[in-house]
């Protein structure tokens, strides 16, 4: 139990300047003898306290509305008073007035939550996950200020209605320059990642519960876009006369016939393409973003690309890839779509898809071996990528309709 002797609250009231014609009036909050006033922002006339009833004297309505807020302050002192003893802390005078403020240690606030997440998550969050929550942290942050009119928030205050403010703020803020506003799923990627801090604030301690418990999460489904294989053979053979434009090509034809993402390209290193036991080339790394171990068989349109870079003059002593910023990647290959008739919106991580539905699962691959492949901790995430062409539906059903036939032909035998 906490070690006190005494605890009490007086009303009493101050004349603030000589000039002043009416009393304000405080709170005396006291334990162990240290004391702590507290103002109650209300004014009353010099004549009507009573110091030995610590409250007004009369019966008028403005004077019982006086006294029955003084009654409410001090019911809610005693009952922050037990608060603090049912936790077994600490009890000061000054803890008692923050407590009842609001503002005591264990009203945390929202910049706290931030800046713990980024103090303690470094080095455990990857590089571009650490990015995304900072970013939904400028969100919070531009939301408080444009809409709230504050720079900080007590987590406590966060709220259903506070949620929906947030997302509404999402869907229309006006994005920076080079910056693309928040689509519905994004809104609900920055919506996710607020979830999480507040869990985080949950499992501190810091907050009693969700506010997210009524909230349902709205994303849209979106078609993944991939090249054909049309498309594919297309832009195989197209040549570009930019060497920038050639070398985006290459990477992104490399990922299309290996499954590697961005990141995982951009860090493939030349003591990560060993011989297999079947005497083949194949990639031995570890998936940047789950940290899943994967083996991967190199294809010869992969092998090809593989021989031309690590040839090159330019290329780093120990980076397959000279790989430049995702975003500028994104635009060459805005560009080289264009250029070859493709109309799709077309971003690098399209090279996964391609390579798990057109060069892999269209061709008989099971969709296991395509998962192990990928690094997918999980089969249902190899599904997402997972599309059913027609003319490998054509000629699955075909087969099937062969079998079926040649079942019936026997039975009449």
């Amino acid at each position: 139990m906490p070690d006190f002797t005494t605890f009490s609250v007086l009303f009493f009231t101050r004349k603030l300047n000589a000039k002043e014609e009416k009393l304000s009036i405080y709170a005396r909050i006291t334990v162990n003898g240290k004391c702590s006033e507290l103002s109650l922002k209300r004014k009353i006339p010099l004549n009507k306290w009573d110091p030995s009833k610590s409250r007004l004297k009369g019966n008028s309505p403005q004077i019982r509305k006086i006294n029955d807020y003084l009654d409410q302050v001090y019911s809610k002192l005693l009952d922050t008073h037990k608060k603090l003893l049912d936790k077994s802390s600490l009890i000061t005078a000054k803890k008692i007035k923050a407590s009842y403020l609001g503002l005591d240690e264990d009203h945390k606030t929202l910049n706290e939550i931030l800046e713990y997440h980024n103090s303690k998550m470094k080095g455990v969050l990857k590089w571009g996950t650490l990015k995304n929550y900072s970013t939904t942290a400028e969100y919070l942050k531009l939301f408080l200020n444009k809409r709230k009119n504050t720079d900080n928030y007590y987590l406590k205050q966060i709220n259903y209605h506070f949620i929906t403010e947030f997302e509404d703020f999402l869907r229309h803020v006006k994005p920076k320059k080079g910056q693309r506003p928040c689509g519905p799923n994004g809104t609900m990627k920055h919506l996710e990642r607020f979830k999480k801090l507040l869990n985080l604030a949950i499992k501190l301690e810091w907050l009693d519960k969700s506010p997210f418990r009524s909230y349902t999460f709205k994303f849209e489904k979106n078609d993944r876009q991939f090249l054909t294989e049309r498309e594919l053979q297309k832009l195989e053979t197209t040549i570009f006369k930019s060497e920038s434009l050639e070398r985006v090509k290459d990477m992104f034809l490399f990922s299309c016939y290996s499954g590697l993402s961005y990141i995982d390209l951009r860090e493939l290193t030349t003591n990560k393409i060993v011989k297999g036991m079947d005497g083949n080339d194949w990639i031995y790394t570890k998936r940047e973003k789950t940290q899943e171990s994967v083996k991967i068989p190199l294809l010869n349109p992969a092998k090809l690309i593989l021989n031309k870079y690590l040839k090159a003059e330019y290329i780093d002593e120990s980076k397959v890839f000279p790989v430049i910023s995702n975003q500028k990647t994104n635009k060459y290959l805005k560009d080289i779509m264009k250029a070859i008739g493709v109309r799709k919106q077309i971003t690098f991580h399209s090279a996964r898809h391609t390579f798990a539905t057109t060069v892999t699962l269209s061709n008989g691959v099971p969709i296991e071996t395509v998962s192990k492949i990928l690094g997918h901790s999980k089969l249902s995430t190899t599904q997402i990528y997972a599309r059913v062409l027609e003319n490998k539906l054509s000629s699955d059903i075909n087969k099937l309709d062969r079998i079926i036939s040649q079942k019936n032909k026997n039975r009449v035998l």
